[in-house]
């Protein structure tokens, strides 16, 4: 049987999510990988495919951006679609080895693998031929409603992109689009569609893994678990600036807030606390702002290395004297929204924002 190594990673950036599928694609391309599937959630975010029609999408993106939902343009295939807390998002990256080069074939695989999922909670779900993805054909909600999503990007028989289970999203946020450009039919959930409180993401992942296992004919085993990192975003008492150090160029030069490692049995806490002082030589209390989310490392020995950080706060005096440590050559203290811009990553950029609306 094939080997297809799998990760739980929890809520992931969009952005994020896209380079952790490069990573692992390249990855497999170069066989310092085996076939892989990530499961995750992402913030909310609607995604444009390579058919998309922007009319599809029911608000600018200035009210989407206030109500903190991005927009990203991708080239998987299918119209526009909604990502969010609550829904199961796969990503096989796979290569499709002869007699399993069909595109249609793949993608009626992945459905397979999401009707047996939900059969296995008592939801009966279909496909329609009309229309992509999976369906519950009478909903609780009144007639067909879509429950899954698909769209997936092929190249040489390599795989990207995949599927978005509806386990207890935000039903409301669907009426931000038009779902996959379909007027005539509604979004339900595996919450919308049980007469009992919806399963865990973790139960539904365990059956995503075990159906995806039947179904591609593959013997899947866990992935290393996660490095642990922190990040702290230190704020003014007035909460009208924030301190960002700059990595050496070296290092990157980019501006970031202090971010470092979680040692072998130490706490999230306990690291932050720890790498505040080796950084700046602060002492400060943190409070955890309640966002981790997993992002990639980079390669390591040519295969991905995943990271999950736990973001924290303090509250500092911007008189506070600052040391550097050897890693970064200059600090400064800025507004928000100039700490939002110089920021490269957008689970940093989450973090910034949470901290200054504490």
């Amino acid at each position: 049987m094939r080997a297809v190594t799998w990760h739980r990673l929890g809520r992931v950036e969009y952005a994020d999510g896209l380079e952790l599928q490069h990573q692992f694609q390249a990855a497999r391309r170069a066989g310092a990988v085996t076939d892989t599937l990530l499961l995750l959630e992402h913030p909310p975010v609607l995604t444009l495919g390579r058919g998309a029609d922007g009319a599809n999408v029911l608000k600018p993106r200035e009210a989407l951006e206030a109500m903190g939902v991005g927009v990203f343009e991708t080239d998987r295939g299918g119209d526009v679609t909604y990502h969010g807390p609550g829904q199961v998002v796969g990503y096989p990256l796979l290569h499709l080895e002869p007699g399993r080069q069909d595109v249609r074939r793949y993608v009626r695989s992945l459905e397979e693998v999401i009707l047996r999922t939900l059969g296995d909670f008592g939801i009966t779900a279909a496909r329609i031929e009309r229309w992509p993805g999976v369906w519950v054909e009478q909903s609780r909600l009144g007639g067909p409603r879509k429950i899954c999503a698909l769209g997936v990007h092929l190249s040489r028989w390599y795989t990207r992109h995949g599927f978005a289970l509806n386990v207890a999203p935000e039903l409301a946020h669907f009426e931000l689009i038009v779902p996959c450009g379909i007027t005539e039919a509604g979004v339900t959930s595996m919450a919308q569609e049980l007469p009992f409180a919806a399963p865990s993401m973790g139960e539904v992942e365990a059956r995503l893994v075990h159906h995806f296992g039947e179904v591609f004919e593959s013997e899947l085993a866990a992935g290393a678990p996660p490095t642990q990192t922190v990040s702290v975003t230190l704020v003014s008492r007035a909460r009208d600036r924030v301190l960002l150090l700059k990595r050496t160029e070296a290092r990157g030069g980019f501006w970031q807030p202090v971010t470092g490692r979680v040692q072998a049995g130490e706490r999230a806490d306990h690291a932050a606390v720890r790498e505040l002082k080796e950084e700046t030589g602060l002492d400060a209390a943190v409070e955890p702002l309640e966002l981790p989310h997993a992002f990639a490392l980079g390669p390591l020995d040519g295969a991905p290395k995943v990271a999950v950080e736990h973001p924290f706060l303090a509250r500092l005096d911007p008189a506070a004297p600052v040391r550097l440590s050897p890693e970064h050559e200059a600090f400064e203290w800025v507004s928000p929204e100039l700490a939002v811009a110089r920021v490269p990553f957008e689970g940093l950029k989450r973090a910034v924002r949470a901290a200054t609306r504490r």
